[in-house]
């Protein structure tokens, strides 16, 4: 069993909240390990990286969203449909063994597998036909009512998400629960509800966050949702066989969020962007009036920024000659690198190219990735401000951004996995193949 907690951070975890989790706790005696996330540090790619053992370049995968070709302002949402590779329940189906995966992203639509699944939390709604067999929704609906898959968490209503994160947490788990119950060799889950609560309540609990204020009345919520997290996790083990070997991954961390950074703002003032009118603050750059005979870059916001190029022959008022790629690009990478903070510090900025960082890339790849003050600062991408630092999100109030290192650790009741109390990852692959008929 994976028991995958999205956005779970190795501070809180391992260490501030660990006594506190007496289920973790047994689950993480064996030993822990750091999770380095991909490139981009992203729940899409991330979870299909893990589960397809490919880079997101060769996934072709670098977001949620990805441009499409030949227009400038429009984007398609991944789904399961572009993951090419197969899953590890895939590979396991092949081999006859029958699998149990809920929430795993991207698995809307959901596709055929040996075994059942219910989709992530890019299904639309549960009106959507979100499991397989297409039987099992009316079959979970009749005892738990409509799934829900996600929560609004980037609003102002506080107490809304509570609720909402505590509604969805306790059925997602009465449904786990249920269809432990049922036959199966492999059993993967992801409770997208941690890094929810992150992103919504992470200036309220670190006491290092610039938003963070003593004593005030949500400082406990993310410390209470762990807990509630470690209880319905142990009802649900009682659920399972004694000798189940359990993993508990996450798909990257999460720290504190200094601010934004308004990245086509900044390429507007390097004179990179060039604008008609670029509207009032907060102006999408899609309904923003851009020239684009007289643009070189533009960039699109999220946890890292994307750079794109305005390439002749590749885009539709193309500026750069394909002889000049390379050299543009390079300037630009090492202008972006020299930012610095609003105060004039210097930032751990970093600038890749997709090459770089892949064996292949495959799909709509951007020509730059930027991780701005080694994602401390989360990329904005709108404009018409009168600066590019934000101190907020500018899609909603964040408190949280991602971080490279995320959670690994291995539980077996009859084996240890361990050397000196760190997990020994050669053994836990040698082992997890035995048991599953992958060797060779």
């Amino acid at each position: 069993m994976v028991v995958g907690l999205d956005c779970a951070a190795p501070r809180l975890l391992y260490d501030e909240l660990l006594g506190e989790l007496p289920t973790f706790q047994e689950l993480l005696s064996q030993g822990r390990a750091y999770m380095r996330s991909s490139h981009p540090p992203i729940t899409i790619p991330a979870w299909a990286v893990m589960t397809t053992g490919k880079t997101p370049g060769e996934l072709g995968i670098y977001g949620f969203r990805h441009r499409k070709p030949g227009v400038y302002e429009d984007f398609y949402i991944v789904n399961s449909r572009y993951v090419r590779e197969p899953h590890i329940w895939d590979v396991l189906g092949r081999r006859g063994l029958r699998s149990i995966v809920v929430g795993v992203p991207p698995s809307y639509p959901p596709r055929p597998l040996r075994g059942l699944m219910v989709s992530d939390f890019i299904t639309p709604g549960p009106e959507s036909p979100y499991t397989f067999p297409p039987g099992l929704k009316a079959e979970l609906e009749e005892r738990f009512g409509p799934y829900i898959f996600d929560v609004p968490f980037r609003i102002e209503d506080r107490d809304r998400i509570v609720r909402g994160l505590w509604e969805m947490t306790e059925q997602h788990f009465h449904v786990l629960e249920y269809l432990a119950g049922k036959r199966w060799d492999f059993f993967m889950f992801v409770e997208i509800g941690v890094d929810r609560v992150h992103h919504a309540f992470w200036g309220y609990m670190d006491p290092g966050h610039r938003k963070y204020v003593p004593g005030n009345p949500y400082e406990n919520v993310i410390r209470d949702y762990y807990r509630l997290v470690d209880e319905k996790l142990a009802s649900l083990l009682k659920r399972v066989p004694r000798d189940t070997v359990v993993m508990v991954v996450s798909d990257h961390g999460a720290k504190a969020m200094k601010g934004a950074f308004a990245v086509n703002q900044w390429l507007a003032e390097q004179g990179y962007l060039v604008f008609e009118d670029p509207g009032r603050p907060g102006t999408d750059l899609r309904d923003a009036r851009v020239d684009w005979s007289r643009t070189t870059a533009w960039g699109w916001g999220g946890y890292y920024a994307r750079i794109f190029i305005n390439l002749k022959g590749r885009e539709p008022q193309g500026t750069v000659d394909p002889g000049d790629y390379e050299d543009v690009r390079d300037t630009l990478a090492r202008e972006i690198e020299r930012i610095r903070g609003p105060s004039g510090e210097k930032w751990e900025t970093r600038v890749y190219r997709p090459e770089e960082l892949y064996p292949a890339v495959r799909g709509d790849p951007p020509d730059l990735m930027v991780y701005f003050d080694d994602l401390s600062w989360r990329s904005a991408g709108t404009v018409g401000w009168p600066s590019p630092y934000l101190e907020e999100n500018d899609r909603g109030p964040d408190d949280a951004v991602h971080d490279w290192l995320g959670v690994l650790a291995v539980y077996d009741p009859e084996e240890s996995y361990t050397v000196s109390g760190t997990v020994d990852i050669a053994r836990v692959r040698r082992v997890m193949e035995e048991a599953m008929g992958l060797e060779g």
